[in-house]
C-alpha cells in the first residue's frame, strides 16, 4: 500500500492571527512536498480551486516546482477538473511534469466539489456529468495514441493531429476522483481506471458495496483484477498523543468547515462530531501513529485490499513546524508500520 498526503495549499492565518501572504504559503507548501519525499512517502498531490481561499488553481505549476526539488516521490493533482478543462492542454501539461520529475507524474481527474470553474472556463455547470463523460474519454485517447481522431459534443473533434510532448511513462497513470455517486464508481471499473475515493465523514466500511460496484464493472468489462486499484482520501494529521493530535488539528479544520458550511447551508461543525468521525471507525485518520495504523488496516481489510491511502492534511492554522513534523512521523512511523504489517 502507498502512502501520500494531499494538500489544497490553502491560504492560511498562523495561530497568532497573523495572515501568512500566498508567497510565503506555497514557500512552506514546497518544503512539505520536500520533507515528504525524505521521509519516503510514496505522493504527493495538490488539489484544483478557484475561490479565494485556496492557492492551487494551477497545480501542475506546483507541482513542477516540487519535481525540481524532490527525487523519489510521485507527484500528482487531487483532483484535476477536468470538466472544466481541455483534456489535451491536461495532458501535455501533466506529459511535460512526467519529463521534469523523470517519470514521476500521475493524475486525479473529477467533476469536482466546487462550482466556480464552471462559469470561469466558459462551462454550464448543468453539463456538469456529460462534460466530465466526455472529457475523459478523450484525455484517454489522447494518453494512449500520439495521433487522434475523435469527436464529441462539448469541444471541437480532432481529425488525427499529434499530441506532444509525449512522457516518460508509456502509460501516464490516469486514477478517477469520486465521491459517492454510484454511477461514477461503475464507470471508473468499466475503463479499468484506479480509483481514488474522497471520503470526508462517516465510516469507510460504508464505502465498501460502492467500491465492490466498482470492481464488479471492471471484471464485466474483462479487466484485469490488478488494474483495478482503489484508493482514499481521508483527512489525517499525525501526533505525539492522540488528544494533542485532535486540539492541534481542530482549530484550522473547523475554521475550514464552518466557512464552507456557510455557502452550503451546514450547520456549524462541532468539537463532538469532530472526536466522533476520529474515532474508531470514523474516517479521520487523526491520532497516534499506533491508532492510525490500526485503523488503516481495518479499512484495508473492511474494503478489499487498498493500493494507496492519501492524507488530506490541508489545515488553515497549523504551523507550519509542527506540518512538517506530522510529515515526517508519518513517513518514518506510519508508512513502515503499515508496509510491515501488510507484508
Amino acid at each position: 500500500m502507498q502512502i501520500g498526503i494531499d494538500s489544497f495549499a490553502a491560504v492560511i492565518s498562523e495561530p497568532g492571527g497573523v495572515a501568512m501572504s500566498a508567497g510565503q504559503r506555497i514557500a512552506n507548501l514546497l518544503e512539505e512536498i520536500e520533507r515528504a519525499d525524505q521521509v519516503g512517502l510514496d505522493t504527493f498531490g495538490i488539489g484544483e480551486h478557484h475561490r479565494k481561499e485556496f492557492l492551487d488553481s494551477a497545480p501542475v505549476v506546483l507541482l513542477a516546482a516540487a519535481a525540481a526539488r524532490t527525487k523519489q516521490i510521485r507527484l500528482t493533482s487531487a483532483v484535476t477538473v477536468l470538466s472544466a478543462a481541455d483534456p489535451v492542454r491536461v495532458f501535455q501539461e501533466f506529459a511535460t511534469l512526467d519529463l521534469v520529475s523523470k517519470g514521476r507524474a500521475e493524475m486525479v481527474v473529477g467533476r469536482g466539489s466546487f462550482g466556480e470553474a464552471y462559469p470561469l472556463f466558459g462551462m454550464r455547470f448543468e453539463d456538469y456529468d456529460s462534460l466530465f463523460e466526455e472529457k475523459l474519454d478523450l484525455l484517454l485517447e489522447v494518453r494512449d495514441n500520439v495521433h487522434v481522431e475523435w469527436a464529441g459534443r462539448h469541444r471541437a473533434a480532432l481529425t488525427g493531429q499529434g499530441v506532444y510532448p509525449r512522457p516518460v511513462q508509456k502509460k501516464l497513470p490516469i486514477w478517477v476522483g469520486v465521491g459517492g455517486t454510484p454511477a461514477s464508481f461503475a464507470r471508473a471499473g468499466a475503463l479499468g481506471l484506479p480509483l481514488m475515493v474522497a471520503i470526508i465523514g462517516g465510516e469507510p466500511h460504508r464505502f465498501g458495496p460502492l467500491i465492490e460496484l466498482y470492481r464488479e464493472a471492471g471484471r464485466r468489462a474483462g479487466v484485469p483484477a490488478g488494474e483495478l486499484k482503489v484508493g482514499l482520501h481521508q483527512f489525517g494529521f499525525v501526533g505525539e498523543t492522540s488528544q494533542g493530535a485532535s486540539d492541534e488539528f481542530w482549530p484550522g479544520h473547523e475554521r475550514m468547515f464552518t466557512h464552507i458550511g456557510k455557502e452550503r447551508g451546514w450547520p456549524p461543525t462541532t468539537r463532538e462530531q469532530f472526536e466522533a468521525t476520529r474515532g474508531r471507525t470514523g474516517a479521520y485518520l487523526i491520532g497516534t501513529a499506533d491508532e492510525i495504523v490500526e485503523k488503516i488496516l481495518r479499512e484495508n481489510e473492511a474494503l478489499g485490499g487498498l493500493a494507496r491511502i492519501t492524507f488530506q492534511m490541508t489545515n488553515v492554522a497549523l504551523e507550519h513546524t509542527r506540518m512538517l513534523k506530522s510529515i515526517e512521523m508519518l513517513g518514518t512511523k506510519v508508512a513502515p508500520m503499515v508496509r510491515k504489517a501488510l507484508g
